[in-house]
């Protein structure tokens, strides 16, 4: 069973510097999980400098959606798996089908439809269900496989409520999929201005003391 460490923060916090030192300091080999897409010139510098300050000894793979296949490839590796980041994965998830009819096949093969502009129904009760399925899936493939898992997320709603549909279902739907992570992991830091802080076993034995009373 593997040691899965998820770590949240804020834009730029250096929670992904953080991450990139638990990994090089197991002393292992790394793979590293990129979600990215690359759609313009800025993300291409992004990406670039990303890759720049990783060791080249690591092993790349670009995955943007399905996640929960390569954790299953990925499973009995001697090593680290390191994600960077959930947050990028589920935009892709939730995009995908914009500019197409259908959106990436569910665990079970199945596919669903994305229209948030006119039905914020539909995702409410079919969309967001289904990606939370995957994210389910996969926080229990990264507590049960071989390899160590750290898993790199953002804290997007701690800002003004967005105006439009499509940003306020990709906040709830980031802010609940890091909720389903972190219960999952056996660590859970949050990043603030480069300095990590471990906050799951301090905020459970608070939430165990709070539900006694």
């Amino acid at each position: 069973m593997s040691q899965f460490t998820f770590i949240t923060g804020g834009a730029r916090s250096g929670k992904s510097s953080f991450a990139e030192l638990l990994a090089a300091h197991a002393k292992r080999p790394v793979i590293y999980i990129a979600t990215a897409q690359i759609w313009d010139a800025e993300m291409a510098l992004r990406v670039k400098k990303h890759q720049l300050q990783r060791p080249a000894t690591w092993r790349l793979i670009e995955e943007p959606r399905n996640v929960r296949e390569t954790l299953i490839k990925l499973k009995d590796e001697d090593g680290v798996i390191l994600l960077d980041c959930v947050t990028l994965w589920l935009t892709n998830l939730l995009l995908a089908g914009q500019s197409q009819p259908v959106t990436p096949s569910c665990p079970d093969g199945e596919k669903f439809p994305l229209d948030l502009q006119n039905d914020n129904d539909s995702f409410n009760n079919e969309l967001e269900p289904q990606i939370l399925d995957i994210v389910k899936n996969v926080a229990q493939l990264a507590q049960e496989i071989k390899p160590q898992v750290i898993f790199v997320s953002n804290e997007v709603g701690q800002g003004i409520v967005p105006e439009n549909p499509l940003a306020r279902a990709y906040r709830d739907l980031a802010g609940r999929s890091n909720q389903i992570l972190a219960q999952s992991a056996e660590q859970v830091y949050m990043v603030v201005a480069g300095f990590p802080m471990e906050i799951k076993h301090s905020g459970e034995k608070l939430l165990a003391s709070l539900l006694k009373e």
